[in-house]
Parts: C-alpha cells; structure tokens; sequence
C-alpha cells in the first residue's frame, strides 16, 4: 500500500497541474486553520483545490511541499489503520521537508471511517495547513468540528453561479456593448434550465442530459446506498423522484409512505425520513423552514425542499422542463443561498415565497417568471403584502423577468427586481 502511495503522490509532483477556470469562492491560504471545503459531487471543489495550488506555486512554494490526495482514486482501498502510510511516503519520497512548510489537501476524506482523528493529528503534529473537501455536508462539518473543536474553518461551493457561468462560457459580461447583453440574456435562459455544474456547462447540448442523469445515478448508489446501506433501492428511486418534483413545495411523508404501500411496496416508514436526512446530506435536496420569530417553531415547522441544480431536476424529471417560474424560483433559491441569506417561507392563509430574516428585519420575497399576467401579479402581490402585514415588514421583492416599477402599496415598499440582474450583480440589491 505504501508503494501505490509513493507512486501516486509522485506522479502528481510530476505532472502539470490542471489549468481551471476561478471561481469566485475565496478561501484563505495561510489561515492558521483547518479549511474544510464541502458541497455537492460534481460541483468542482477538486478543481478549486487546483485552483489554490496554483495559488500556492505561483507564490513560490515548491510543488513537493503540496501533499494533495484523492481518496476516491481507484488505486486506493484505504482504512482508518492506513492512514499513516500516507504520512510515511510522503516522507519517504521528500525526507528533508519541513512539515510545517507542507500543504495538505485531502479530497473526499469523509469516505474513511475515523478520519477526523487523522486530520487533528496532521494539523496538531504536521502543519497547520489543512485543507479538506467532503460531498456530505452532515459527516464533514460536524464530524471535523468535534475532532478539531474551533480550529477550523467551513465554506461551501455550489455549481456555477450565472455569473461563474459566462466565466466558463467565455463572455466578457463587463462589456457593455448590446451584442453581449443580448448574448447573456440568451445564456440566462439556457443557465435556467441546464443549470450550473462545470463539467457539463462545457459538454455539447447532446450530452449534457446524460451526464446529468448519471451524476444523479452515482449520487443515489455511492452517496445514498452504499455510505447509508439502504438496501431498499426501488424505494430509494421513487423517492429521490418524489422529491425532486416537490420542489419549491412539500412533500409529506407520511402521504408518500402510505401511496408506496398502496402501490405494493414494502417498507418502514422510518426508513423514509432516513432517506431524507440522507439526501439532505449529500446536497440533493435543500430544506427551508417555515419563518416564525421563534427559533423553536422554526425549526419544528414543515419544510419546503429545493434542489441542487435546475440541469439535474429538469435531467431526472419531466415535470419542470418547462415550468419556468418553478425553475426560476429554485435558481433564486441557490442565488440566495450563495449570499449566505437566511432563507424562509411564509405561509398560514396565504403563502409568500421566502422570508429573508436579517438583523431580526424579515423581509419578504415572491418569485414570479412573469408578471404580466394581471391575475399572476395579484397573486404575487396579495402574498407579499399579506406576509408584510403579518410580519410587520415595511419592505418587500418581487423578482421576475418582467419587472414593473417599483411602488408603494399599503404602506409597504415594493422592490421589483429583474431576474437577470438578481443573479448577475455581485451586490446585494435587497
């Protein structure tokens, strides 16, 4: 084993580093912390690691002070008991380093059982260094904050944001000129419904469902199946279905317990929120929970679920292909997401897309694909003034491709906001 290391981390001082697209995600490089770096598969977190060598190489650390290890190569079969030998040939090949030089990047460590007491050990005895990225959020995040009690930091990277999109569509959007805006208005239809994830951004039309449907496959197998040991895989399927056409709304449960029961499944209804817990972990899909000014209740309340990437939900389900105002909510949704908002929903006699929640000031937030319609726009807009009401908020949004001026109605504030600008301005608008 120890010589599949050697081999391994030899070839990769060797080798040219990737060439990689930057993100806009910053993460410190000489912290003095743990850098955990978590998100869905696929979202490119290895390629950000690239990205940080570079970093690190450009500034004129050599190439061998990186100790860089994927633990899903397929050269490696690793348990907790070798997690040493990584240590020993690395040493082996570079015995004159100084470890506290070193940059550790460990890619996927969540898949070895036991490997926050290895991380403590490599950044209390190695170098402070570290760097780590893991596709469950539950595992890495509460397993590394045990074992490193304060020392690390955690930041998430999504897939693509629209304007990380153009980056890797190769548009110059600080151009002002009418030919490219008419261009990034064409792409933000095309990013609306083929989503973010980088590697399929770049493949043709022609394959890019494909490549969405077996991230899905891989990530129902390897992250769901195998990692939790569900065994029960039609049911694992129909769920992870179910779930997907829920978003922007709920699903019960319960309902969907007793519907695969009268279909002839055979199941127990605990296993249907393990696999929920389960799906949440491994980024499939994001709950938000009703707002309440009661952190308790919060929590407590029923969950609208949204999904990782509009390109996956339209890649494993018929239902949003081509309902755009579902998919612009979901977009909205991540967007939000990536500005680290505190995200809701309101709802009791009437329902309000999201509440943003900001020094105790809820704001309230409808998505609407367009409101031109005049019954689309009353509906949105009775939402948002009755959660205004509710909540005592002198403000709120409305997104949409077809904003209208901004107004004050009843005392409240209405901000229109054109989905194009939402996702594209760095800023916060709201």
């Amino acid at each position: 084993m120890r010589q599949v290391l050697k081999d391994i981390l030899a070839d990769f001082h060797t080798s040219p580093l990737q060439v990689v697209t930057p993100r806009e995600l910053e993460l410190p490089l000489n912290s003095g912390k743990a850098i955990s770096l978590i998100g869905p598969r696929r979202s490119g977190k290895s390629f950000y690691f690239f990205h940080l060598m570079h970093q690190l190489v450009s500034s004129g650390v050599p190439k061998t002070n990186i100790l860089y290890l994927n633990f899903e190569d397929e050269r490696l079969n690793l348990k907790a008991e070798d997690l040493d030998n990584v240590l020993k040939a690395y040493h082996e090949l570079y015995p004159d380093t100084n470890w506290k030089e070193c940059y550790f990047f460990f890619d996927e460590i969540q898949n070895i059982s036991h490997w926050e007491k290895f991380a403590r050990r490599c950044y209390d005895s190695y170098t402070r260094n570290l760097f780590l990225t893991g596709s469950n959020a539950k595992l890495l995040s509460m397993e590394i904050a045990t074992a490193m009690r304060g020392r690390t930091l955690t930041f998430e990277i999504l897939p693509l944001s629209f304007r990380e999109y153009l980056s890797f569509k190769k548009v110059n959007y600080s151009k002002q000129d009418s030919a490219t805006k008419a261009k990034i208005g064409r792409l933000f239809h095309a990013y609306l419904e083929e989503g973010g994830y980088p590697e399929v951004v770049l493949l043709p039309d022609s394959l890019k469902t494909q490549a969405l449907q077996e991230y899905f496959d891989v990530m129902t197998y390897r992250d769901l199946v195998e990692r939790y040991s569900f065994t029960n895989l039609p049911v694992v399927k129909y769920f992870l279905k179910r779930l997907a056409n829920t978003t922007g709304s709920y699903l019960s449960l319960n309902k969907l317990y007793n519907e695969l029961r009268s279909q002839g499944y055979k199941l127990d209804k605990n296993f249907l929120y393990e696999a929920n817990e389960a799906a949440k972990a491994v980024y499939l899909s994001i709950p938000v929970s009703k707002f309440d000014f009661s952190e308790l209740k919060r929590a407590n309340s029923d969950k609208k679920n949204y999904f990782i990437d509009n390109g996956l939900l339209n890649a494993i389900t018929f239902k949003f292909s081509k309902d755009y105002g579902k998919l612009l909510e979901n977009l909205c949704y991540l967007e939000l997401r990536r500005q680290k908002r505190e995200i809701y929903y309101y709802k009791d006699t009437k329902e309000c897309d999201f509440v943003l929640f900001e020094k105790d000031r809820p704001t309230p937030l409808q998505v609407s694909y367009s409101i031109t319609d005049p019954d689309t726009y009353e509906r949105e807009l009775t939402g948002l003034l009755h959660a205004c009401k509710k909540l005592k908020s002198k403000k709120g949004v409305i997104i949409s491709t077809t904003p209208r001026p901004d107004e004050k109605i009843e005392g409240v504030q209405v901000s229109h906001v054109a989905a194009l600008d939402f996702v594209f301005r760095q800023e916060r608008e709201f």
